[in-house]
């Protein structure tokens, strides 16, 4: 499933648009023993209860593609009949009626779902008239598809936080009674896939709250089907396979890693102005990799070393070059780079201070302190205005100027 086929789906999680037909849920304590199941027609629920249960079908469906979204596909044998696919199938098609098939569903999550909190499963089944398109994307009244699947989706249920309130009948502030409250979903599935806007039954796409330690074990114990790795996860095990080759001094190693960071990003950028736009998403392999790294400073044989743990590491499933890009890492170096900058430009005009003999009476230079929050060094400029030279900042940019001691008027 790309981007395009999941908000297809998702778009249509609205008072208006919502063809959900129907619920199930079942209440599981941190004994792992069912304290409640129900079944409900969906559209038939409160207006309180419809969107709360709609936001939870929405969360299943949010997120990163590839990273709080995954595609997993079943085993050949996970098809055949008894199979975790072939159950699934089952539930489908009895449209969550089938009360034996649905609690063999409950009881094998309960079984290999690892979470010691009570938690609440909820699955949701729909029929999608899948409406035809022209070639230029305007949809069409007409669907030659109903895209019928379900949604699985596992929420955490919590105690309240305990805190004050006021009592109405006897009129005075108390503590409030705390209740057991249902958390965003961390864990779903939503099976078949809609693939290029059409059933997908080999593969279901799966989401994670958690792409640091996502639960695996409903993708491998439940559904049967051979886990991934989060972007997220990628990026750290690039990460990690580097800083094993890297020495003690941290400011070295940070810049090392910036190195690289900066060399993928240029690789990137070449390899995107090359790639049609028709074909597959960069993906790195261990020889992508060595030069990147020889560019950063590696000697050949390390980087060669590096490059064989990475296609170890890597072998079941090559990355994709976006998925290593340390966004964060790249911004804190650009906010570092640009307060380098601004002190070089004060400590060139303090420079220039002293040789022009602006001094204060014991030969000091004047204590000139500007806050500047957030500005772009190539709006800092040194300029001679009437024979003086003077560092200038849009002032726009300045918070507070404060010139030996005194604030100074920035109206």
């Amino acid at each position: 499933m790309n981007k395009k086929d999941i908000m297809e789906i998702k778009r249509r999680y609205t008072k208006e648009g919502c063809t959900f037909t129907k619920l199930c849920g079942c209440y599981v304590n941190s004994s792992k023993e069912k304290i409640l199941t129900f079944r409900e027609n969906f559209l038939n629920l409160t207006d309180d209860e419809f969107f709360k249960y709609l936001e939870i079908a929405k969360k299943t469906l949010s997120g990163k593609l590839n990273n709080n979204l995954l595609e997993l596909e079943f085993p050949v044998d996970e098809e055949e009949m008894g199979g975790s696919q072939d159950t699934l199938m089952r539930l489908k098609a009895s449209h969550l009626e089938d009360d034996e098939i649905i609690n063999a569903l409950y009881d094998k999550i309960i079984q290999n779902y690892d979470k010691i909190d009570n938690y609440l499963i909820l699955c949701y089944h729909d029929a999608y008239d899948v409406p035809m398109k022209t070639d230029d994307n305007l949809a069409l009244d007409d669907s030659d598809e109903v895209y019928e699947y379900i949604i699985v989706a596992i929420c955490p249920v919590d105690l309240s936080k305990p805190g004050l309130g006021y009592d109405v009948d006897d009129n005075k502030f108390a503590a409030l009674e705390r209740d057991w409250v249902v958390g965003a979903c961390e864990s779903a599935f939503l099976f078949p896939a809609f693939s290029e806007r059409s059933t997908d039954i080999h593969h279901t796409l799966v989401y994670t709250k958690n792409v640091k330690e996502p639960h695996k074990e409903l993708w491998e114990d439940v559904l049967r089907c051979e886990s991934r790795y989060t972007s997220f996860q990628k990026k750290s095990a690039f990460e990690n396979i580097i800083a094993e080759s890297l020495g003690s001094d941290e400011d070295e190693n940070m810049d090392t890693m910036l190195d690289i960071q900066t060399n993928l990003t240029s690789y990137i950028s070449e390899a995107e102005e090359k790639r049609a736009d028709d074909e597959e998403p960069i993906k790195l392999k261990g020889t992508d990799i060595q030069p990147i790294l020889e560019d950063s400073g590696f000697e050949e044989q390390e980087a060669e070393k590096i490059s064989k743990k990475f296609d170890g590491f890597f072998s079941e499933e090559l990355p994709l070059a976006d998925e290593l890009v340390d966004d964060k890492l790249l911004k804190n170096s650009d906010i570092k780079l640009e307060k380098k900058e601004l002190q070089k430009q004060v400590v060139m005009m303090n420079q220039e201070m002293k040789a022009a003999g602006i001094t204060k009476d014991d030969g000091s230079l004047p204590e000139i302190l500007v806050r500047v929050p957030s500005v772009s060094t190539e709006k800092i400029q040194s300029s001679i205005v009437d024979g003086e030279r003077y560092l200038l900042i849009p002032i726009e940019n300045i918070q507070e100027a404060v010139i030996n001691g005194e604030k100074v008027d920035l109206k």
